[in-house]
Order: C-alpha cells, then sequence, then structure tokens
C-alpha cells in the first residue's frame, strides 16, 4: 500500500514544489496502476480536485506512445464520470459543499453568473466550449448540478469536448514525444506559466461572449 501512495520519484528533477509534483505525477507512468490513477485523477479532477489529469495523460503516453488511444479513452471516462459527480454535488449538496466548493474557485460569484448567462445564451455549445478549453471544467459541472441544467446535456458535451482535448493531447505526445519532452522537463516552470495563461484566457472568453 505505501508503494501505491509513494511511487518512487525520478531524482533527476529539481526539489521545488512544481517539480515535485510533476515527479510525483510522471512516476505512475511506469507504475502498475498508472492507468487506474488517470482514471481516478481525470474523475475527481472533474468536480473539485485542482491539478488537471492532462500532465499524467502526457507522462503515460511518454512511457508508452502506442497506447495513446487507451490512456485518451481512460482519461475522457474518468473526466465524463467525474462531471456527473460534480453535477451532483451542484445539485444534491448545494449548501453543504457546492457553495464552499464554488467559493474557493469563484470568490467573487461572477463567474457563476457568467456562466448561467453563457447556458441561456449558448446551451449545449457553452459546456461543449468549456469542456475542451482550459477553464476549469469543475466549475461548470458544479455550476450545473446547482443551477439544475440537463445532465443528459451536461453528458453528452463532456464525451465530445473532453474526448476531443484528450484525444488531440494524446495524440500530439504519439507523434512528437520524444521532440517534446526535454523541452517540457527543461522549462517546466515556463510551460506552468503558459498553462496559467490559458486558464485565464479561458475566462476572458467566457466573459467576451457574455
Amino acid at each position: 500500500m505505501s508503494k501505491l501512495l509513494n511511487p518512487p520519484r525520478p531524482r533527476a528533477i529539481r526539489e521545488n514544489w512544481l517539480r515535485r509534483l510533476y515527479a510525483w505525477t510522471v512516476s505512475w507512468a511506469d507504475h502498475p496502476h498508472g492507468t487506474w490513477a488517470l482514471f481516478a485523477i481525470a474523475f475527481i479532477e472533474s468536480s473539485f480536485f485542482p491539478i488537471p489529469p492532462d500532465i499524467l495523460l502526457i507522462a503515460l503516453c511518454f512511457g508508452a506512445r502506442q497506447k495513446w488511444l487507451k490512456y485518451a479513452l481512460v482519461c475522457t471516462a474518468g473526466s465524463v464520470l467525474g462531471g456527473i459527480l460534480g453535477y451532483t454535488i451542484g445539485w444534491g449538496l448545494r449548501e453543504s459543499v457546492a457553495i464552499p466548493l464554488m467559493n474557493f474557485y469563484d470568490p467573487t460569484g461572477h463567474t457563476k453568473d457568467l456562466i448561467q448567462d453563457w447556458y441561456a445564451r449558448h446551451g449545449f455549445l457553452g459546456i461543449l466550449t468549456a469542456a475542451i478549453s482550459p477553464i476549469p471544467y469543475k466549475v461548470f459541472t458544479v455550476a450545473s448540478g446547482m443551477l439544475n441544467y440537463s445532465l443528459p446535456l451536461l453528458i453528452g458535451a463532456s464525451v465530445l469536448g473532453r474526448g476531443f482535448r484528450f484525444l488531440v493531447v494524446a495524440a500530439i505526445i504519439r507523434w512528437f514525444g520524444p521532440r517534446v519532452r526535454p523541452f517540457i522537463e527543461k522549462h517546466l516552470e515556463l510551460c506552468f506559466i503558459l498553462a496559467t495563461v490559458l486558464l485565464i484566457g479561458g475566462f476572458v472568453v467566457i466573459k467576451y461572449l457574455s
């Protein structure tokens, strides 16, 4: 059990928090339960976990590029089921869990208001865009439950959007993995900054479209 919870980490990664997280995540690629870890991270990320599953998806594809399609489908399945959990939290645990969770990710409440307006105007397209984009998907799944939107609509958009996103990520590693891996590991902090910029840009997109 201790080995499962604390798999070995590459020594070459410098010991700052970001690289420790990266090392811990990448270490699952050589672990016998790596595929289950991918499913679990994708599942919880869709409702409350802050780390996107793309990191482990990329790491697993680095280790076994011929399994890129399998990993993308596992990640999609975990994310879609996790989205249902997020919806359930928003619908059934509004006061005890959903509101504190939304206050953590959206302390001003502005994003939730934008989501409500965006859903009213764009419906399925709003969820689909959120599923593909770097916008925190958990915000959309929990908000969907709180606002009592259609669960089948959420599931359909999740399958298409999350599936497209993870297939693209896995396919890129399948074809360009050996060339991009040294860059990612050498410039990890820069990649993290770029991902953060994309995240902020996602919220700007919501505001613009609303």
